[in-house]
């Protein structure tokens, strides 16, 4: 899949999407040296939330009640409020990330956003979890012809299925489906990244990445492991700074690991291999071998004293150890010599 000037794919190292959100703190000063903190870290893509608070709810609508939320006791449209990133931010914004050669883009929370961006002509989308049963978003989205970056937690099977049919249907041709758990934060516990593979034979027209809202890098690079193309990531300057998002966003040097180490696990995982590598072709001689452990007279017959199974590789491979005890040498043999047919 082309996305912007990235390709993206099982052949590709994985995408790595900073999500900003709202850990710009309502300054767009802080903003921008998140941007470049992510690009210095290695990041791909710098992804904005386009909404205000009233597209998103009406004042007085609802206070979160959880108390173990993040956000417990904050009012939804207050919060909102506090989070969203202004709308003149954007082009800035990501100005500044295609100057450090990155992609940026954003998840539209309703059409105006779609409407807004695409004045912004923004190489992708990405639809949030919470908005993937919005048919008339998707609808909209998919309208552009752009590739879509898919979120699915909080999601029954068939909602993500109905949603799939819904992009195709109004013109999407690239779709990138995101395992996610939408809890804030997330626990290895409850990422079940198992179902990535399963997600790859369910969609197999889709790519498939992750969603990742746990702590760390190592719930994403097993997600690469397991299949992931893309890793999206919430990413701040310093957890300690304070925002919405922040207590479970990556600090730059943990992007940068992120960036590494999803590379190196992708790396890694090759192709299906047996047999002795070019590279391994040297490492054949610290193999064990028959070696005369004890000076034998020709004639004499090998014993357990006078012959060893050691490294390195350049006598009768080991196998052969029974067969010889009791069988005699042909001619003197030195301590230290590795025993070859040509002694039997």
């Amino acid at each position: 899949m082309q996305l912007g000037s990235r390709l993206i794919g099982p052949d590709q190292p994985p995408l790595i999407i900073a999500e900003l959100s709202g850990n710009h703190n309502q300054d767009l000063n802080r903003g921008l040296a998140i941007v470049d903190a992510m690009a210095a870290a290695g990041a791909h893509a710098i992804k904005l939330q386009t909404y205000t608070a009233d597209t998103m709810t009406l004042p007085g609508a609802y206070r979160i009640d959880d108390p173990n939320s993040l956000w417990y006791g904050r009012e939804l449209h207050e919060l909102y409020q506090e989070a969203h990133t202004p709308w003149e931010w954007h082009q800035p914004l990501f100005e500044r990330a295609r100057q450090h050669g990155m992609l940026a883009f954003s998840s539209p929370f309703d059409e105006t956003a779609v409407d807004f961006l695409e004045s912004l002509d923004v190489p992708a989308y990405k639809i949030a979890s919470f908005e993937n049963t919005d048919w008339p978003l998707l609808r909209r989205v998919a309208a552009t012809g752009k590739p879509v970056i898919m979120s699915t937690g909080a999601s029954t099977l068939a909602e993500v299925a109905e949603a799939v049919q819904v992009l195709r249907d109004a013109g999407c041709r690239d779709l990138v489906l995101l395992k996610c758990t939408s809890t804030y934060p997330a626990t290895p516990l409850n990422t079940n990244l198992r179902t990535i593979p399963h997600f790859q034979q369910l969609f197999p027209d889709c790519l498939v990445g992750l969603s990742d809202h746990t702590a760390g890098v190592g719930a994403s690079v097993a997600a690469v492991a397991l299949g992931a193309c893309v890793i999206e990531k919430h990413v701040t300057l310093r957890r300690a700074d304070g925002g919405v998002d922040s207590a479970f966003s990556l600090e730059p040097e943990e992007v940068a690991s992120l960036v590494t180490e999803t590379e190196r696990a992708w790396q890694a995982l090759g192709q299906i291999q047996y047999g002795v590598q070019r590279a391994e072709e040297k490492s054949r001689l610290y193999k064990r071998s028959l070696y005369v452990a004890q000076e034998i007279q020709a004639g004499e017959v090998f014993t357990k004293e006078n012959l060893r199974v050691v490294r390195p590789g350049d006598g009768l491979p080991p196998r052969y150890y029974d067969q010889l005890l009791g069988k005699p040498a042909r001619q003197h043999l030195s301590a230290g010599t590795p025993l070859t047919w040509e002694a039997l």
